[in-house]
């Protein structure tokens, strides 16, 4: 089987000649775009031999162009935005020079940020910490949901047209990064309120789109059950495991039906501090555990920029031989 055969085999639950992989890593600054972003993207593809190409996107909606920090009031100042828009366009040039220099059996996916993510990058590209941009945009949805959930729409009708553009520019999936399930910032009424409209929608365009859909649910202390119901979109489904924590057996029945991947925590254990032996040992018993069926070994999220790529290469190798 190719590398592309292989993914494709697991997310349609058929027989593999082995376990596919996925991960990923945040690029050292400076890698956003351009020649450096191809360079890093490659490098690490060829370092890795993943299964999984999965080109990040760190192109993020930027903060308002009038510079005005005053929340929710600046949430009238973002934009609609299209394939045309600068920092799109900038995302999508990269994905394709990484296609156009890549094997052509490889497996390619697009990264997207979720509404939940996309509502706040704004503040943080501007230097606002994750923690106070999360705690700003649920006070401001409070203060005033009207003003707050007409930049979502604006937002999500966006990324819709980013989806687009990937499946222009060659890609054969989407991980949708779908934040927001933490129970410390929201109850589960004001999720459904906020944020799962918006999901569905940019879910249901990936899956009308006619690629497949990687959702991806991440960050600690996560209340997993709002997320019943995603499955109905999704392909396949990776969470935090050990960040939740939310067992792959846990997930399995959550999501029934999906492809899983994950299986491996991604800033601690045994890509970490593993020796190769007990990477081998791990990885083997992950999948003898779970079963080879439907099954694509990841981590959790994304794992550490200073990741040891010769132990993401054992864990790598070890799935594709069992």
């Amino acid at each position: 089987m190719t590398k592309r055969d292989r993914v494709i085999a697991a997310i349609e639950k058929k027989d593999v000649d082995g376990i596919p992989s996925c991960f990923s890593l945040h690029f050292p600054h400076g890698n956003e775009r351009g020649d450096a972003c191809v360079k890093a993207h490659l490098d690490f593809f060829r370092e890795t031999d993943g299964d999984i190409s999965k080109i990040m996107n760190e192109n993020l909606v930027p903060p308002p162009a009038t510079g005005r920090s005053d929340y929710p009031e600046a949430y009238d100042d973002i934009p609609s935005f299209d394939c045309s828009t600068p920092f799109v366009k900038a995302q999508l040039e990269c994905t394709r020079r990484i296609i156009d220099a890549s094997p052509s059996d490889s497996f390619f996916l697009g990264t997207l940020h979720g509404i939940c993510a996309s509502g706040i990058h704004p503040m943080m590209e501007a230097g606002v910490s994750y923690e106070l941009s999360r705690e700003i945009e649920i006070e401001s949805l409070r203060k005033d949901e009207k003003r707050v959930l007409s930049a979502f729409r604006r937002i999500a009708d966006g990324l819709c047209e980013l989806v687009k553009g990937y499946k222009d520019a060659g890609v054969d999936a989407v991980y949708y990064a779908a934040l927001g399930g933490e129970w410390r910032y929201l109850d589960k009424e004001d999720f459904d309120k906020w944020f799962r409209p918006f999901d569905i929608q940019i879910m249901k365009a990936i899956k009308e789109s006619g690629l497949y859909c990687f959702l991806h649910i991440c960050k600690d202390r996560l209340e997993m059950e709002r997320y019943r119901g995603y499955e109905e979109y999704a392909d396949v489904v990776n969470w935090g495991v050990y960040e939740a924590p939310y067992s792959l057996e846990e997930g399995r029945k959550l999501f029934p039906g999906k492809t899983v991947m994950g299986g491996l925590p991604s800033r601690h254990g045994l890509l970490v501090d593993g020796s190769d032996a007990e990477i081998r040992s791990g990885v083997k018993n992950i999948v003898e555990t779970f079963g080879r069926k439907g099954f694509i070994l990841g981590a959790d999220c994304t794992l550490a920029t200073e990741q040891d790529m010769h132990k993401l290469r054992v864990a790598i190798e070890t799935a594709r031989e069992c």
